[in-house]
């Protein structure tokens, strides 16, 4: 039977998809190299611990599965670390992506969906931001992604490569059989930071400005549940497969949430305060990105079900909790 092989399958949302994909009858093939993901993420599929920047790790996977297509979320995702360390992300996310297309193109596969984002957008002149704004990334993380969207395009007329880029806005949120949710070391995403500050005593929950041009001063996200994404990845995989065009679209609610709302609903979901301490700005920051999703729900038939600022903070507070009670994953990453 043929597969779907999807690179950072052990991580965050990859993990989620490895399962939205099996509930839908494929076979999905789990590629990561444990950097930042987690084995106990991938379930009983299966898992091939390898490398992107390692070709040969690419070539064995391809010739010993029946690859039909490829998810490829597997890169570096901190906008604060691309400013502070660029040549990784420049070297890593556009080299391994490469080294991927050269490894399909040998073997002939050509259905791609990609994990993009809204920092390709930047700082943005409107919001919600449609598929047609201009892109001008103002960090490098965003900027390889806008990099990649153009070698697919290439990739697509000089070899035939089918693809489908998907912008997502802020992934959030825990399965909801509280099994798999969102873990990063170091943790650098609003929502578990949050949930750490409210199980330690002392700590306190670090507001990146109070000075942008929002309604209460702190950015303004565009929240979107992760079980949500994973079926947005899907959709993107049948659009190819019914032989649609490659195209690009937006993932997202259509309805932004500042960061001190986020604060008050972690708070009510918790019953626990969240104290606060601001800080300056992160460089690379917009002070607002939400969606216009349009396309997606128009195109590829999708609509987030579970986005609700509530039901993804109440689905990560479960997971989160469930999480401490036992310390560390499983598997820690490598």
């Amino acid at each position: 039977m043929e597969e779907i092989f999807v690179t950072g399958g052990a991580g965050y949302i990859g993990s989620h998809t490895l399962r939205a994909l099996k509930i839908r009858g494929y076979d999905p093939v789990c590629f990561d190299n444990l950097s930042t993901g987690f084995r106990e993420f991938a379930g009983t599929l299966p898992l091939i611990r390898g490398d992107l920047a390692n070709c040969s790790d690419i070539e064995r996977a391809f010739s010993s599965h029946r690859i039909r297509a490829v998810i490829h979320f597997a890169s570096h995702a901190l906008v604060e670390e691309s400013c502070r360390n660029p040549y990784k992300y420049y070297y890593d996310n556009i080299l391994n992506c490469l080294n991927l297309l050269s490894t399909m193109n040998r073997h002939g596969v050509r259905y791609f969906v990609f994990s993009s984002s809204c920092a390709t957008y930047g700082i943005p002149a409107q919001v919600p931001i449609a598929e047609t704004t201009p892109l001008n990334p103002v960090n490098p993380y965003g900027a390889t992604k806008m990099m990649i969207e153009r070698i697919l395009a290439d990739f697509g007329r000089a070899h035939g490569l089918r693809f489908v880029a998907l912008r997502y806005f802020n992934a959030a949120g825990a399965h909801p059989d509280g099994t798999i949710g969102e873990w990063h070391v170091p943790e650098s995403h609003l929502i578990p930071r949050l949930f750490n500050v409210a199980l330690e005593s002392g700590s306190t929950a670090e507001v990146y400005g109070k000075d942008y041009p929002t309604a209460d001063g702190t950015c303004l996200r565009d929240y979107i549940h992760v079980t949500d994404l994973a079926a947005a990845h899907v959709s993107a995989l049948e659009h190819l497969f019914r032989g649609r065009d490659s195209d690009i679209f937006n993932l997202g609610t259509g309805q932004g949430h500042s960061v001190l709302e986020v604060i008050r609903q972690a708070a009510a979901a918790t019953g626990r305060e969240i104290p606060m301490t601001f800080k300056p700005r992160r460089p690379g920051d917009p002070p607002a990105l939400v969606a216009d999703p349009a396309r997606a729900g128009a195109v590829l038939e999708w609509i987030p079900g579970h986005s609700s600022l509530s039901e993804i903070v109440e689905s990560a507070w479960n997971w989160h909790r469930a999480r401490s009670a036992r310390s560390v994953p499983e598997s820690s990453p490598v």
